[in-house]
């Protein structure tokens, strides 16, 4: 319930605090006085847009709090609780603020902590509910119609559930298509890699083989050097019949080990040089095995050559290296099993999107025909409350209808249609068609009072919603609305005295200008007060006491 507003420097309101109570509290005043500056600010306060022109001139910002108590509202304190802004001083309790500077930019408070418009909205929606007076235009669009349906059911579960499945199935659908729309693209391609992959396949070059390779042409193509060299080399170290340095350190090995006896300097002497023989009898037999293996094989030195040169025409080919011409293999046949893969995945997309698309039918069924149910107790309720505000021989109808050939959509597959008869031997006729603007009035206003019953918002707010409304039925209006007062917290602004008169309490708007500067009030009127007020509004130009005693009877007590 809201307890109190507090206004500064807001449009032409320079300070304003309203102290609110339960029940129907009605706003009066003079055409033009600001009636809605009072609700303008507190859908401002609860998250609505904001403007620099809501800065009263000559001010640097406005600012608009709301103090909230929530003990008839626990979806509020469950949300608070979630989002860690409750009030540690005392949880029953909620404060917002709002503030605009004359730049448009605003801040927002939730218990004295900076939140995000967004999140002051969402709390706001908790709290108040707000009826335009323009709220019975909205009334003709085929969408407000089914939002409407939808709230009186309490679909808020259902409904979640239903786009939650759009959106996955939309999601689906769309991979599919970006998978089909690159599948030609990806076929020319796959056609490529399949002729690379057989070209290269054919000439099957292992892993590490171009090296060897190129090692074992080199060799092939000295050979004829290696093998003269190596001659040399072994007629140098063993092999000459006249000298040869074996023989030679040998000699010089033996002469000096006698003599190292006679002198002990020698001996690491005669070690190193023993050492030194026997690397050197191994390096020449290792000499001798190499060459007796060295081969002159022009055939094998011409496959080799062959195959040297296919694998850097293949190379160039590729743009890679020799050496990475098995490696650039294994890459594109890797990714020619992935665009294998591809195909795969277009027909599990297509399993899923099946799937997806069924639970989205199954959501959109139960949502169908709960809706169709909740639209014939709608429909009852709706005929009933209109005939009761004068229209005797109205009748409402809600025409729902299941659109197969209809796209999917988040909101289901339904199409509803308002339709009404206002008058005896009628038929019943699309809303917008049929319904003058008092009657559209009447019929928006059934709808909102038998919706707000339904739903868990402590404060409601009716902006002028009694316009083209008049004489009696303004008078059933103001008793529905009081009705409605008895169970939750009601304002009302309007210009009806049947209205007016019906409130707990009621407020008076009152404009005033000094100088160049103008300010709006807002004043609670007592019973004295409230009985000129009406008179005022009966339309009298001079009020007498025959004009005091109508007001006086228009005044509900309590």
């Amino acid at each position: 319930m809201l307890n109190q507003l507090t206004v500064q420097n807001f449009a032409i309101v320079q300070f304003l605090t309203l102290e609110f109570k339960r029940g129907m509290t009605t706003i009066t005043g003079e055409t033009g006085a600001g009636k809605s500056i009072a609700i303008d600010a507190l859908g401002l306060c609860l998250g609505e847009r904001a403007d620099a022109n809501m800065v009263r001139n000559g001010n640097e910002k406005a600012e608009i709090s709301a103090h909230f108590t929530l003990q008839d509202t626990p979806q509020a304190r469950l949300w608070l609780n979630n989002n860690d802004l409750e009030n540690t001083d005392a949880i029953n309790e909620c404060f917002l603020r709002r503030t605009i500077n004359k730049e448009g930019r605003s801040r927002a408070y939730i218990n004295a902590t900076p939140v995000p418009l967004s999140q002051l909205k969402s709390l706001g929606q908790l709290l108040v509910n707000i009826h335009g007076q323009h709220a019975h235009q909205s009334l003709l669009k085929s969408n407000i119609q089914l939002s409407i349906l939808d709230e009186y059911a309490d679909h808020h579960t259902l409904l979640q559930k239903v786009k939650d499945t759009y959106q996955g199935w939309h999601f689906l659908n769309k991979q599919l298509e970006q998978q089909r729309l690159n599948q030609q693209e990806k076929q020319a391609r796959k056609q490529l890699l399949e002729y690379q992959i057989e070209e290269l396949d054919a000439f099957s070059l292992a892993q590490g083989e171009f090296e060897q390779i190129e090692e074992e042409h080199k060799r092939l193509a000295n050979s004829d050097a290696l093998i003269e060299t190596c001659q040399k080399g072994l007629d140098q170290l063993c092999d000459n019949d006249d000298v040869d340095v074996l023989s030679l350190l040998r000699n010089s090995v033996c002469a000096l080990e006698k003599l190292a006896d006679n002198d002990k300097n020698l001996e690491n002497i005669v070690t190193t040089l023993q050492e030194a023989l026997i690397q050197i009898e191994e390096a020449s037999y290792d000499l001798r095995h190499f060459s007796e293996n060295l081969e002159q094989d022009p055939e094998k030195f011409i496959q080799l050559e062959n195959r040297m040169s296919e694998a850097l025409s293949l190379s160039r080919k590729h743009q890679v290296s020799a050496q990475q011409l098995y490696s650039q293999h294994q890459k594109l046949k890797k990714e020619f099993k992935q665009l294998n893969n591809n195909d795969e995945q277009i027909q599990q997309l297509e399993k899923e999107r099946h799937i997806a698309k069924n639970n989205y039918a199954k959501y959109a069924q139960k949502l169908s025909l709960s809706r169709l149910r909740y639209a014939k107790d709608l429909s009852q309720k709706i005929s009933e409350s209109i005939q009761q505000l004068n229209m005797r021989d109205g009748l409402f109808h809600i025409n729902l209808q299941k659109n197969e050939t209809q796209s999917m959509s988040p909101l289901g597959l339904d199409h509803v249609e308002f339709q009404v008869k206002t008058n005896a031997g009628q038929t019943l006729q699309n809303l917008v068609k049929i319904a003058s603007g008092g009657e559209l009035s009447r019929i928006s206003l059934a709808m909102q009072v038998i919706i707000s019953q339904r739903v868990a918002i402590p404060t409601l707010i009716f902006d002028e919603v009694d316009a083209g409304i008049s004489g009696a039925t303004a008078s059933v209006v103001g008793k529905l609305l009081r009705r409605l007062g008895e169970k939750t917290q009601i304002f009302c602004v309007t210009h009806l005295p049947q209205v007016a008169g019906n409130g707990h309490q009621q407020m008076f708007v009152e404009k005033k200008s000094k100088g160049n500067s103008t300010n709006t009030t807002m004043v609670n009127l007592n019973k004295a007060q409230r009985i000129n007020e009406l008179a005022r509004l009966l339309g009298a130009d001079n009020i007498t006491e025959r004009t005091l005693a109508n007001a006086q009877e228009l005044l509900v007590q309590d």
